[in-house]
C-alpha cells in the first residue's frame, strides 16, 4: 500500500504512526465504557484481545509491507539522536502500569460480568501487557542508560517475569539458533512442546547467568547484589498491593495478566526462530549470528504496534540499535504474516507445520540434513 511513497515521506509517516500503541492501552478502558448497558457485556470483556488476534492479521494483509529502511549514512545518526524516540518508549512505562492498576479496580467492582467476562478482561489486559509492556521492556533492557534498564525490569516485574531481563540479554543473544537456546523453537516441534521447555529452562538460566556474574565478583548467589532478587520482590510487592487494595479477585487477576503476557512473549519466541540454525564450524564453534538466523516480518501496522520488534533480523545481528533504524534485509527468511496472525497460526500445530516447514526447507535447500542433525534439543 505504501511502496509508492518516498522513503523520508514513510520515515515521517513512521514517527507519528508509533504512537498507535496508545490503541490498545486505550482499548482497554473504552472496552469497559462499551460494555455499559450492552445486552452482552461480557463479550467486551473479550474486545481488546479479539481485535488483536482476529482484526490485526487482516489489516496486516491490507495495509502491507513497509518498503522504507533508513540510510546508514545521512538518516540514522539523526534518528538515533532524537530523545523523541527514547521518550516514546518510557513513556508506556507510566501509562501501563496505569492501566494495569485500573484494570484490577473494574474487574474488583464491575458486577456486569460473570466469569466469562472476568476472564476475557485478564487476558485483554495480559495481551497488552505482553504485547506493548514486554515489547517495550524488551527494547529498553539492550541499551546501557541506567534510566532504560530499570525501566524495561520494572515492566518485567509487573508480569512476574524479571528472569527475561538476564536470561534474554546474556543468554539468548548468545545462543540464538542453536540447541544451547531454550528460546530457539526446533524444526516441526510444536508450540506445545516448546512452551513447558522455553519456561522452566528460560527461568533456571537467568538464575545460573546471575550466579556466574556474581561469582566473578567473588559473591555467592544469594546475595543482594543479585538483580533477580530485588525484581521478583517488586513482583510479589505488585501480588500483594493487588490482593490488599481488591481481595483475592486482585491476586487472580495480576498473576492471571502476568501469566498471559509472558506467555505471549514466549510464543513470540517460537515464532522468531522457528527451524532456523547456525551451522557448526570446523573448530565446533558456532557461526556468528547475522540477519539470516530469525524470521523477520516487515508488514507495517504491527511493525509500528510493536516499536519494530519484527525487524528481528537487524536486532540479532546488532542487538543495541534502536527500534527506530531496524532494517528490512529481502535476504533473511520472511513470515507471511505480522506476529498477531503467526501467534494465531502457532496455536494449531498442524496449520503451523503446513505453512512454515516447506519454507524452512525451502530457506535450507540443499543442506536439510541439518535440520536434524543440529537442531537436537
Amino acid at each position: 500500500m505504501f511502496a509508492f511513497l518516498p522513503p523520508a515521506w514513510m520515515l515521517s509517516l513512521k514517527k507519528a504512526g508509533y504512537w498507535i500503541w496508545l490503541v490498545p492501552v486505550f482499548g482497554i478502558p473504552v472496552s469497559y465504557w462499551w460494555s455499559y448497558g450492552s445486552d452482552h457485556p461480557n463479550a467486551w470483556g473479550w474486545f481488546v484481545i479479539s481485535v488483536v488476534f482476529l482484526v490485526i492479521p487482516i489489516l496486516d494483509a491490507i495495509v502491507g509491507r513497509d518498503p522504507a529502511n533508513p540510510d546508514e549514512t545521512t538518516e540514522v545518526p539523526v534518528l538515533e539522536r532524537e530523545g523523541y524516540y527514547r521518550f516514546l518508549s518510557l513513556l508506556t512505562v507510566p501509562l501501563l502500569l496505569g492501566m494495569l492498576v485500573y484494570g484490577g479496580w473494574v474487574l474488583a467492582h464491575y458486577e456486569a460480568w460473570n466469569w466469562v467476562g472476568k476472564l476475557g478482561w485478564i487476558l485483554s489486559v495480559g495481551t497488552v501487557m505482553g504485547a506493548i509492556g514486554i515489547t517495550v521492556s524488551h527494547e529498553l533492557i539492550h541499551k546501557d542508560p541506567q534510566l532504560e534498564q530499570m525501566a524495561g525490569g520494572l515492566l518485567l516485574a509487573a508480569v512476574c517475569y524479571a528472569g527475561f531481563k538476564v536470561e534474554h540479554v546474556r543468554g539468548h543473544h548468545v545462543n540464538v539458533s542453536t540447541p544451547d537456546d531454550a528460546s530457539s523453537s526446533r524444526y516441526d516441534q510444536s508450540l506445545y512442546a516448546f512452551l513447558p521447555h522455553a519456561y522452566k529452562h528460560n527461568f533456571l538460566n537467568a538464575w545460573r547467568l546471575e550466579a556466574q556474574r556474581l561469582k566473578r565478583k567473588g559473591l555467592p548467589a544469594l546475595h543482594w547484589r543479585n538483580e533477580l532478587i530485588w525484581w521478583y520482590v517488586i513482583s510479589a510487592l505488585f501480588l500483594v498491593g493487588f490482593s490488599v487494595a481488591f481481595g483475592w479477585i486482585g491476586a487472580v487477576y495480576f498473576l492471571g495478566q502476568s501469566a498471559m503476557a509472558f506467555t505471549l512473549l514466549e510464543i513470540v519466541n517460537y515464532v522468531e526462530h522457528y527451524g532456523l540454525h547456525r551451522r557448526r564450524l570446523d573448530d565446533g564453534r558456532y557461526e556468528r549470528t547475522t540477519h539470516e538466523h530469525s524470521w523477520n516480518s516487515n508488514f507495517l501496522l504491527t511493525n509500528l504496534f510493536l516499536f519494530h520488534l519484527q525487524r528481528h533480523s537487524d536486532h540479532h545481528a546488532y542487538a543495541k540499535r534502536r527500534y527506530q533504524v531496524l532494517r528490512h534485509y529481502d535476504a533473511s527468511p520472511q513470515l507471511p504474516n505480522g506476529y498477531a496472525g503467526m501467534i494465531v497460526l502457532a496455536l494449531f500445530p498442524p496449520l503451523w507445520r503446513a505453512v512454515m516447514n516447506p519454507r524452512v526447507r525451502a530457506y535450507y535447500a540443499g543442506e536439510e540434513y541439518q535440520l536434524s542433525d543440529t537442531q537436537r534439543a
